[in-house]
């Protein structure tokens, strides 16, 4: 029995697999995209070398704008919340980069869970079809005549192996490409959480630099106060 012989044969049976292959790919594609081209930062010493400038010269504002260019980078997010909230005490400065970095992260990390479980569904449903091509086999032998036994058990152990090969057909692709696809995560994660840390950095250092009387005082910059 050929594949497609066993897939017409057996659809109902198969369309779940299907369906999780169909689903898989959808991810799989979306989250490449996601993970490898527009969530992450390039140049990101770059980037925050920018931002390091413009804040030590008070100009807050401009370190905005510049942040908001980069909408669909989560760093940029990251850096922006912090730096609307340059005026405000330390720990609400805090609060804003930790909520900021949490809906990141959450975002970022949203439908590549669900390879894993699909890799599982599959599987599943892979054995399921398997058993069931077993209890065909078992049939054909109690029951059929002898002349038909021998298609019968055929028959029964194609159904058998053909289900177990679709599942892990499923399986083991959604299973490296979650693999994958998690190492992309956590690193775009590492660079969102590296990212308030620095924004953070920077803004200490405007405010020190403000304090001793280093740079000299800007509206821009609520911290720092006018002697």
């Amino acid at each position: 029995m050929s594949l497609m012989q066993f897939i017409a044969k057996n659809f109902w049976h198969v369309f779940p697999i299907l369906l999780c292959g169909a689903a898989a790919v959808l991810i799989i594609v979306e989250r490449s995209a996601a993970l490898g081209w527009a969530y992450p930062m390039e140049n990101m010493d770059g980037f925050f070398e920018r931002i390091r400038n413009m804040i030590l010269r008070n100009s807050i504002q401009e370190a905005i704008a510049f942040c908001e260019r980069f909408r669909t980078k989560p760093v940029a997010r990251v850096v922006r919340e912090g730096l609307i909230r340059a005026h405000q005490p330390e720990h609400l400065i805090e609060n804003g980069l930790q909520i900021a970095v949490g809906e990141a992260s959450e975002k970022i990390q949203v439908r590549t869970p669900f390879l894993a479980t699909l890799a599982n569904v599959s599987t599943l449903f892979g054995l399921l079809g398997t058993i069931i091509g077993l209890v065909e086999s078992f049939q054909a032998v109690g029951q059929a005549v002898a002349q038909q036994r021998a298609a019968l058990l055929a028959n029964g152990i194609s159904t058998a192996m053909n289900s177990t090969m679709m599942g892990l057909a499923v399986a083991i692709p959604s299973m490296i490409a979650y693999s994958i696809l998690m190492a992309r995560t956590n690193k775009v994660t590492g660079q969102i959480e590296q990212s308030a840390v620095r924004t953070m950095d920077i803004l200490q250092q405007s405010y020190f630099n403000a304090k001793s009387g280093d740079v000299p005082p800007n509206e821009h910059n609520p911290r720092r106060k006018s002697k």
